[in-house]
């Protein structure tokens, strides 16, 4: 498979092949693991990736001010038409933590919750910010308590078998009338890990990358009474139709993979096909 970078990678070829045997190393233990081993893998796996990689993108964006800058004032665009003062916002997957942290001038009060204590070690907290580590599975906060939980390049990151789990654990959190907003890569356009440059399917952290229609069916599952989807970029984002999303996915699936992901990497599918998933409680 012909290795093409693009222009916005900084990083040399023996650097991403370095995160690519790393990744797929680590991704492979999580992947046979079974579920108690599991529990504690997802916090050692990844402290020791972000050890072993320490040219990965979101260790060297803390060093750069003005591309997390960027970065976080695209995606509060997009939250702010769902919050308020006296929201409560909860962020399953922080990374660096730079939105929830500019989240927190926003609202009440803010939960961060990540798996790795090496890419949050450092990090001056306000008053009104709690980081929590969890096991990859567990929302340890009060049940009932969350206006807004948001995951951004999370889900695709869980075993198949813990993101039902996950879900559930979100919505208990939810407040009634509360919502998710669930951001992640559709497998169509993929994959969209480290491994999109060696291999046809994500091979590296990205352990299962979903399709909306996939993704609707377990939120339904969990219970989530209203699920609504949003297409857009930057940012800028419009309600649009589920069932229409569906249909151009029933359409791709069937066409041969370098096909399809030439057709679904156009513009108008790419935008399209991106998976911004809101479910109400």
């Amino acid at each position: 498979m012909p290795i093409r970078i693009p222009k916005s990678e900084k990083r040399t070829l023996e650097q991403l092949r370095e995160q690519y045997e790393v990744e797929k190393e680590l991704a492979n233990r999580l992947r046979n693991a079974g579920r108690e081993e599991r529990r504690y893998l997802y916090t050692t796996l990844y402290d020791e990736f972000y050890r072993r990689v320490p040219h990965h993108s979101q260790l060297t964006r803390k060093k750069d001010p003005k591309a997390q800058l960027v970065i976080v004032c695209i995606q509060m665009r997009f939250l702010k038409r769902f919050l308020n003062p006296e929201s409560t916002f909860l962020e399953v997957g922080p990374g660096d933590c730079s939105l929830s942290l500019e989240m927190a001038k926003h609202v009440r009060k803010v939960y961060a919750i990540d798996v790795s204590r090496e890419i949050t070690k450092d990090i001056i907290l306000p008053q009104n910010f709690e980081l929590i580590i969890s096991d990859g599975c567990s929302v340890p906060v009060a049940e009932n308590s969350i206006s807004v939980a948001y995951s951004n390049q999370l889900v695709e990151h869980l075993h198949p078998c813990d993101a039902f789990d996950q879900l559930q654990n979100i919505y208990k959190a939810l407040a009634p009338g509360g919502i998710y907003i669930c951001i992640t890569p559709n497998r169509l356009t993929g994959p969209h890990d480290i491994s999109k440059y060696f291999d046809k399917v994500s091979t590296g952290f990205h352990l299962k990358e979903y399709m909306v229609t996939e993704l609707c069916n377990l939120f339904r599952k969990v219970g989530f009474s209203k699920i609504s989807s949003y297409i857009g970029a930057k940012g800028i984002y419009i309600k649009f139709p589920l069932f229409l999303i569906k249909l151009c996915e029933k359409l791709l699936i069937v066409l041969p993979f370098s096909l399809r992901r030439r057709v679904a990497n156009t513009l108008p599918f790419r935008m399209l096909l991106s998976i911004n998933i809101v479910g109400e409680k």
